[in-house]
């Protein structure tokens, strides 16, 4: 089944919990922390994600664009983070790293960067619960779709298959109703939207809407087919 995770990186930070609210129905909600050394932006930290935890019932998922995640993840999952998306990039020791986000109760995720491919990091899925795409350069709202992506994606779903694991691949970056298709052909099946859903008139319909999208597309792919 395909998730719908929307982005408060393009929501209105002076009113969180009215904007998580705003987008009930969600699977998760998907949090951007940037430190302006990994990515050039800053945003939130751990007191703002304690805060939202708090505010909400939709499981938060973090996705941590920083240093040192090694250091800093855990303290996103004792802040009451459901999902922690760390890029391995930035690791120094990504598979303990991983081991420490799970034995703490969260699901651990590895964030690829687009230049990063996925092959050298084979070894490591199966101490993963996710894999993030991404679909534009790490830091900023609001870009558009690499459609140079999608091969990637392609591959990294053939290595899921491979080792049948149980792995979510989540894209993040330009996903909206033009492009969210072509992401869940070629092996997608969560989905990170922003703008596509804090900028429409209807925020929870549009999380409805691109999430029926994606399965009428997953339903014909044949990466489903053989799942």
């Amino acid at each position: 089944m395909a998730q719908i995770n929307p982005s408060i990186l393009s929501a209105d930070f002076a009113r969180l919990a009215e904007e998580a609210e705003a987008v009930r129905g969600a699977d998760w909600l998907h949090v951007d922390v940037m430190d302006n050394h990994f990515v050039p932006n800053l945003t939130l930290g751990v007191p703002v994600v304690e805060s939202l935890a708090r505010a909400t019932d939709t499981p938060l998922d973090l996705h941590l664009m920083i240093e040192d995640p090694d250091r800093w993840a855990p303290q996103y999952v004792e802040a009451g983070a459901g999902s922690v998306t760390f890029h391995v990039e930035a690791a120094a020791a990504p598979v303990r790293l991983a081991r420490e986000i799970r034995s703490k109760g969260a699901r651990a995720s590895m964030a690829l960067k687009p230049g990063t491919p996925i092959e050298p990091y084979e070894d490591l899925l199966p101490e993963l619960d996710m894999v993030l795409i991404m679909t534009v350069e790490p830091g900023f709202g609001g870009q558009a779709f690499l459609d140079i992506m999608l091969p990637k994606i392609r591959r990294t779903r053939e290595l899921i298959a491979k080792y049948d694991l149980d792995l979510w691949l989540q894209v993040d970056g330009g996903v909206a109703a033009s492009t969210i298709e072509r992401c869940a052909e070629a092996g997608a099946d969560v989905f990170v939207a922003g703008s596509a859903v804090y900028g429409a008139e209807d925020p929870a319909e549009a999380v409805r809407a691109l999430r029926a999208q994606a399965e009428r597309a997953t339903s014909g792919a044949s990466w489903a087919c053989r799942h």
